[in-house]
């Protein structure tokens, strides 16, 4: 029993996945980003949502003598329902081009420059100068994403911590991350740098972080 179990696990449980193609899956960005006369400008994509309208049929059911109280009462309860859809659509659209206008504002110089300038920046400060709550934020982004001079990024990409570097200036984990990918893509690869040589080497640049930070 023991050596069919064993044979058993080496087994492929759904073999016909190797036949399979891979699915191409395209990203579709929600908010396109370009600069327009000196300042850079948010535009929402709303291809993906269809224009939503309550029915005329509906209105002139209302307005027919034929129909009772019954079925008037229901088709005002369906349309109350449908405008609340609507609304919660509209709302939905405004508070990501208020979130993707607040990203712009904090993350310009990523717009400028790209991923090396990207700024520390949390939900809760967006959330805060938005007007809305932390969740609200972190439910509004899941899944969206942003078109940039720099390429398509996910709105989550731009939320991330930092670092207070030598000058009292923040750098985010992403920018950091870059540094130290520099670092290490110029070094002599057959005998490549400690941890502790590019702590010293960041520490160079302005930038004290720890070892363990560096793994």
């Amino acid at each position: 029993v023991q050596r069919a179990a064993n044979f058993i696990a080496t087994l492929d449980p759904k073999p016909g996945q190797i036949f399979a193609a891979d699915p191409n899956n395209y990203v579709l960005p929600d908010v396109a980003v370009e600069k327009i006369g000196g300042a850079w400008q948010i535009a929402l994509n709303g291809d993906q949502i269809p224009h939503l309208r309550i029915s005329n049929v509906y209105k002139d059911l209302m307005s027919q003598d034929g129909s009772g109280s019954e079925v008037k009462d229901y088709i005002r309860d369906k349309i109350r329902s449908g405008k609340f859809l609507i609304k919660s659509i509209h709302q939905r659209q405004q508070t990501i081009s208020n979130i993707a206008n607040e990203i712009v504002l904090r993350q310009r110089e990523f717009m400028e420059v790209g991923p090396s300038a990207l700024r520390p920046m949390t939900m809760v400060m967006v959330a805060d100068a938005v007007g809305v709550h932390e969740t609200t934020v972190s439910r509004a982004i899941s899944g969206k994403y942003m078109a940039t001079p720099h390429g398509v990024f996910d709105l989550k990409y731009f939320f991330t911590p930092g670092y207070q570097i030598a000058d009292g200036d923040s750098l985010s984990n992403t920018s950091v991350k870059g540094e130290i990918a520099e670092l290490v893509k110029d070094e002599d690869h057959r005998t490549p740098m400690s941890d502790k040589e590019i702590v010293e080497k960041l520490a160079q640049r302005g930038i004290p972080i720890a070892r363990r930070t560096v793994a």
